[in-house]
């Protein structure tokens, strides 16, 4: 048997007041759009078609490899978004899903239900639905038995209907030809003038065929139409995220207060403090404590190390390294192991070998650092002339004195030492001491002149 997977991603989510087409709003690391996609992958569909309209460039190219595309253009409702999207599955799907683009709390073994019971139940349609304590808004479910007979949209409901509380999700299996058939008797006459697939349903039962509910959790059933069901959904996504690590066995402090997107990945034994968001391509290794107050994106933090009140952008930190506090480290950062960079330090584009420290108040820019190095407070690696970026580069075993400016390019070589307050716009050879500094100047009485000075002025 062959499945087809049309998802409804067209809509451009006018409550968003956004331009972003409202499928691509992101909600824990991934577009709505893409946790839906995840949600279907596992089903392992013969033919995913995603139906777009507004913003369709940004979406196709939000795709996946594998999901194909039509444009639904004009939009005349939910209906024609399916009969525009059945036109772009094959001949041989038999089983078609229809999963609206919105909806990121949807699980891919809910999914995988809905197709099982509606193939063992040789339906014609199989309905997804929640149960509501207040279902105001969201179209009823009608039975009559197991048999689902219609969908009342809210404002068409009577003082009956309005007390069912099983409501429609948008999440259907519908038999592939038979769907085809339905979509092209559906009519619009109606207050919007649109084409509505839950007319599908009436259609199926007047001529006789089989249509089945399968009632979810009502968390599945979340939409998102404004920003802040986007923050609640997001909520629920990090929740999750955060449960599965701890089961995992990474411990957490406050997992209300740690803010990891689905593509991170951390390693049983790390400690998570509060306060800590952890983003892109970020992993956390065995033994590892983050935070509090730590916000790092797309960067690689080792077994062992810690990082504490600090910024991270595209950086590796070593096993043992630690980063912190209110340290920034920007793309291209990579502290080996055991290195330190400490409070108040920025690094950009720069290696910091094993064992050396960069402890506190000091800028390193296109700068290679050699072994067991210690770089002295207030340093600033002087890397830009105005027009170009160039490097410095700092031996082994070197120090580094307390507000040492060094002019790119420059090589400090091994075991070679700087005096504080120096310029450094020459290379050093190893093991020397560069002191660049004026002879100190002496005025004895100065400060008794300049009280009489004043004095006198003063008269």
């Amino acid at each position: 048997m062959s499945l087809g997977v049309i998802v409804l991603a067209a809509g451009k989510g006018t409550r968003m007041k956004s331009e972003l087409p409202k499928v691509l709003h992101r909600a824990a690391g991934r577009s709505l759009l893409g946790w839906v996609l995840a949600a279907v992958d596992p089903l392992e569909a013969d033919e995913i078609v995603a139906v777009i309209g507004h913003g369709a460039d940004a979406v196709v190219d939000a795709l996946p490899s594998g999901v194909a595309s039509v444009v639904q253009e004009p939009q005349l409702g939910t209906g024609d978004a399916v009969r525009v999207g059945l036109s772009g599955c094959g001949d041989t799907v038999d089983t078609v899903l229809v999963v609206p683009g919105d909806m990121p709390l949807l699980e891919a073994c809910t999914l995988a239900t809905v197709v099982e019971t509606h193939r063992d139940q040789h339906a014609a349609a199989t309905v997804l639905a929640v149960e509501m304590d207040d279902p105001t808004g969201y179209g009823r479910i009608e039975r009559r038995g197991d048999q689902v007979v219609g969908i009342v949209e809210d404002r068409d409901t009577d003082d009956r209907q309005r007390r069912i509380n099983e409501v429609n999700t948008s999440v259907y299996a519908f038999d592939a030809e038979l769907l085809g058939d339905a979509l092209g008797r559906l009519g619009r006459d109606n207050s919007q003038g649109e084409y509505y697939l839950t007319d599908v349903i009436g259609i199926l039962n007047a001529d006789g065929h089989r249509v089945v509910g399968v009632v979810t959790d009502v968390v599945e059933g979340a939409g998102v139409n404004s920003h802040a069901q986007l923050a609640r959904v997001g909520e629920a996504l990090r929740s999750g995220i955060n449960d599965r690590l701890m089961a995992e066995g990474v411990a957490m402090l406050d997992p209300s207060r740690v803010y990891i997107d689905a593509g991170v990945a951390v390693d049983p034994g790390a400690t998570i403090y509060p306060d800590v968001y952890l983003e892109g391509d970020t992993t956390v290794g065995a033994g590892a404590v983050v935070g509090p107050s730590v916000h790092a994106g797309n960067t690689s933090i080792a077994p062992g190390a810690t990082v504490r009140f600090s910024v991270l952008d595209g950086a590796v930190i070593g096993p043992e390294a630690t980063v912190g506090p209110f340290s920034y480290l920007r793309p291209g950062t990579d502290l080996k192991e055991g290195a330190k960079a400490g409070a108040f330090v920025e690094i950009k584009n720069s290696q910091v070998g094993v064992r050396s420290k960069v402890p506190h108040l000091s800028y390193i820019g296109d700068t290679t650092i050699g072994e067991a190095s210690n770089i002295g407070a207030a340093t600033v690696t002087v890397n830009y002339d105005g027009f170009e970026k160039h490097r410095t580069t700092i031996g082994d075993r070197v120090r580094i004195g307390s507000d040492t400016m060094l002019v790119a390019p420059v090589t400090i070589g091994d075991d070679a030492y700087t005096g504080a307050g120096s310029v450094i716009t020459h290379d050093v050879t190893p093991g020397a001491l560069a002191i660049e500094r004026s002879h100190q100047k002496e005025i004895p009485g100065y400060a008794d002149k300049r009280k009489r000075r004043a004095s006198r002025d003063g008269e």
